[in-house]
């Protein structure tokens, strides 16, 4: 993977040459001082004429700190949810905060103000992912990083049911593989529908997709609705950065799969005993906790007992301490 495939999988990219075929958007750059927010750990809410003003404390500082405000870019931002209907799924060039549903008050990326979205991608490792290492994972890490200029795409809220998501691996223009988007799931539709789906994709592919890209190499996500017409949702990097749901990267980019079969392969869920996390729980709780409890470092593991420790030695002596003073 080159960093200028992930370059050409930007949405503001990819949105005008498949424009026809995708959910209507929006645009909006991102000022650097919205991007340093971003970036900050010390505030979390922001204050604006979207939603009521707000105070985060500092619990090392103890003192009260206002959250920042950007009325020019508030106005813009809700001017654009505003023409999109009232609700929007937020994103950044890359990346959405889907591993930061958990923090919303119903547990969605819908979003109706900047409060939202602020909230959403501040507790999103996926967005500081597209704003400090966007290249982390590319092979030419000797070439100067392309300059970005980043960006706020807000897409028209649309229920999508998870299980009408597919993810495509494209190898040198063509389709090879196709994976069941939410694989921790099992959907009885897919099983029944397996050929009409895969044909689907490919019939789509072919009309719409081929060959029309900037690379060869590619990952596309799709959503086949109700009707049977088929949606391009989103397009991303071939290599490792992108998640390969059912396959494995050694599979996809030694062609095992392509010769397998003639047409693309097609994984998914078979039955309920497959079913398995989402592995977006793991960002559901502090990253310490989880280390702790897959034993993934033993340090922060024997601190912990010594903390565990110490606290039972603290409790003895106090409990001693009443004992003694107790009345005779």
């Amino acid at each position: 993977m080159k960093k200028e495939q992930v370059v050409n999988c930007q949405f503001s990219v990819w949105y005008p040459i498949f424009k026809k075929h995708t959910i209507k958007s929006l645009i909006l750059p991102l000022p650097q001082n919205v991007i340093d927010y971003l970036l900050d750990d010390g505030t979390l809410v922001v204050s604006g004429s979207d939603s009521d003003a707000e105070e985060d404390i500092q619990p090392e500082m103890s003192c009260f700190c206002q959250a920042p405000e950007f009325p020019e870019f508030t106005s813009k931002v809700l001017e654009a949810i505003n023409n999109l209907g009232g609700r929007v799924f937020p994103k950044l060039n890359w990346s959405a905060p889907r591993d930061a549903n958990w923090i919303a008050l119903n547990s969605s990326l819908q979003c109706r103000s900047l409060s939202d979205i602020f909230l959403l991608f501040k507790s999103s490792d996926f967005i500081t992912h597209d704003l400090t290492q966007p290249f982390l994972q590319c092979s030419d890490q000797d070439s100067p990083d392309p300059v970005i200029n980043y960006e706020l795409v807000l897409r028209k809220w649309s229920e999508l049911i998870p299980g009408g998501e597919f993810r495509c691996f494209v190898k040198e223009n063509k389709l090879i593989a196709i994976s069941q988007r939410d694989y921790t799931q099992y959907y009885q539709h897919i099983l029944k529908q397996e050929e009409q789906i895969s044909q689907a994709i490919q019939d789509f592919f072919s009309q719409h997709i081929q060959y029309n890209f900037l690379d060869e190499d590619f990952v596309f996500d799709v959503y086949r609705d109700s009707q049977g017409r088929v949606w391009l949702i989103d397009l991303n990097p071939f290599g490792e950065v992108t998640d390969s749901l059912l396959f494995t990267w050694g599979e996809l980019t030694s062609g095992e799969v392509a010769e397998q079969q003639e047409g693309p392969a097609f994984r998914y869920t078979t039955s309920e005993v497959t079913v398995q996390p989402s592995p977006c729980l793991s960002y559901r709780i502090p990253r310490d906790f989880v280390d702790l409890s897959t034993g993934e470092d033993a340090y922060k593991l024997i601190d912990f007992l010594k903390l565990k420790k110490s606290q039972q030695e603290e409790s003895e002596e106090e409990e001693e301490e009443e004992q003694e003073n107790a009345p005779q």
